[in-house]
């Protein structure tokens, strides 16, 4: 039985065919179309538009659907949605007919579904699942999703030490149907207590005698990694070999299963999105296709904190009303000192999230840190508050504003570049999610510095600056 996300893959894209809707396919449903009907109606969808359509039903449509369609059509429907929905579908849908799909879904998959489900929906779906197959989704359960034991697969080829490449043929043969969908070039060779013990290349079973011994063919002492390695170290091994897969071990050498050089690189993507989303408030999964109320309030639990922020932020620029009252440009260069010094800060934080991904950096390694941006922070600051003063200089002919406003900024961005290297490990071991919190904190700190400098300044020269428009 094919996967259906392996026959939408091959097929061809179409640029020709006009975006298509998804008021269609809930058309097909709500009239009761046969199955056959419906199955044929997303078959012909052309690639790219079948997750799009999917995701526009609403949450009843898509329980309707599954409920029409085969099985394994099902399944590659639950494939093809985006995950808050496929966890939504399966909260929604019986443990039997959900039990089913998880059957005819890839291992990994199975194991991230199961594991964002509610516990309740866990436990039922998993109680009516195949025994064999509900202990290998639990045993994939106990690891994180970010390591070699939340992104393998087990469905793998695995041969006995003592098996000839007769035995090994005959198996690929009779099992065809299901060995078809299996994403290898490798069988594993493994021990009575399944430990590994070589790596067997399938094309070197084309040309090898029928009754030779595999144990005479694999390579021996084959590279693993333990199954509960972390992200940034299946990603650092696959850069350093050029290999379609590597095998999960646990801690005695037992074969576990197999983390594929595409999973890594899907992992490490979704990593850097979702990083990306908690920066910009986002906390949780959100699709437009959500209640316009959940998203909304979502949101605004971040912004809310964001108005608390900037008000502090704010409160120093009423302490000196009457300087910026008296040097109205001011005005104009406050907004440029905060963002300039916040990408400065940004910068920081992006490098310290890098490194502290990769694992090269410990959060307890703050002075570290410290030491090597105020370096960075000083070079750019010179330069850039050089830049600046001159630019107000030219602009209104004072050099004193030009002094004010890039002595400002030369040192707030000392500031920022310094606390935006370090925040995040501080956050880090304060147990926040800094990849959340940094924005927000590094803002409000280099705009109450940045507008404490300028005004700070300002106010000591303003003498020379009185009358500066």
């Amino acid at each position: 039985m094919e996967d259906r996300s392996m026959q939408l893959s091959d097929r061809e894209p179409s640029t020709a065919v006009k975006p298509v809707m998804w008021e269609e396919l809930e058309q097909l449903i709500a009239t009761g179309q046969s199955p056959e009907r419906i199955e044929a109606y997303l078959a012909a969808l052309p690639v790219g538009e079948t997750a799009r359509v999917l995701s526009r039903l609403t949450d009843d449509d898509r329980v309707r659907l599954i409920n029409v369609l085969p099985a394994d059509e099902a399944a590659g429907v639950i494939g093809e949605l985006p995950r808050p929905q496929a966890v939504e579908l399966l909260e929604r849908l019986a443990a039997a007919t959900a039990a089913t799909l998880m059957h005819l879904l890839p291992s990994d998959v199975r194991a991230d579904l199961l594991g964002e489900v509610r516990t309740e929906t866990a436990e039922a779906i998993l109680d009516a699942m195949h025994p064999e197959i509900a202990s290998s989704a639990r045993a994939m359960a106990c690891y994180a999703p970010d390591t070699a034991g939340g992104l393998m697969i087990t469905e793998y080829l695995a041969y006995p030490a003592t098996a000839t490449v007769t035995d090994v043929m005959d198996d690929l043969r009779a099992h065809a149907d299901r060995y078809r969908n299996y994403s290898s070039q490798y069988a594993y060779v493994v021990d009575r207590e399944r430990r590994l013990v070589g790596v067997l290349r399938l094309r070197d079973l084309l040309l090898a005698r029928r009754t030779q011994p595999v144990d005479e063919l694999m390579i021996r002492n084959p590279l693993a990694v333990r199954a509960d390695a972390p992200l940034n170290e299946l990603e650092a091994f696959f850069d350093e070999r050029p290999f379609f897969a590597v095998p999960a071990l646990d801690e005695t050498g037992r074969l576990l299963g197999v983390v594929s050089r595409d999973a890594v690189k899907q992992a490490g993507s979704d990593r850097n999105v979702d990083d990306y989303r908690k920066a910009q408030g986002i906390i949780r999964e959100e699709l437009r296709s959500m209640p316009v109320l959940l998203r909304a309030r979502r949101r605004l639990a971040w912004l809310s904190i964001n108005i608390g922020l900037n008000v502090i932020a704010a409160s120093v620029i009423a302490v000196y009303q009457d300087t910026l009252a008296s040097v109205i440009a001011l005005a104009v260069f406050l907004p440029i000192i905060s963002d300039m010094s916040g990408c400065s800060g940004n910068q920081a934080v992006a490098v310290t999230m890098r490194e502290l991904t990769l694992g090269v950096l410990r959060p307890a390694e703050v002075m570290y840190v410290l030491g090597k941006e105020m370096l960075v922070g000083i070079v750019n600051g010179l330069a850039l508050g050089a830049l600046i003063a001159g630019v107000a200089w030219l602009w209104k002919g004072n050099v004193y504003l030009g002094l004010v406003v890039g002595a400002a900024l030369a040192l707030n961005t000392m500031v920022a570049v310094c606390f935006g290297g370090t925040i995040p490990l501080v956050l880090k071991r304060l147990r926040f999610d800094p990849a959340l919190a940094s924005g927000p904190v590094l803002t409000t700190v280099t705009d109450m510095c940045g507008f404490f400098l300028v005004l700070s300044f300002a106010s000591m020269a303003l003498e020379k600056l009185t009358g500066v428009a």
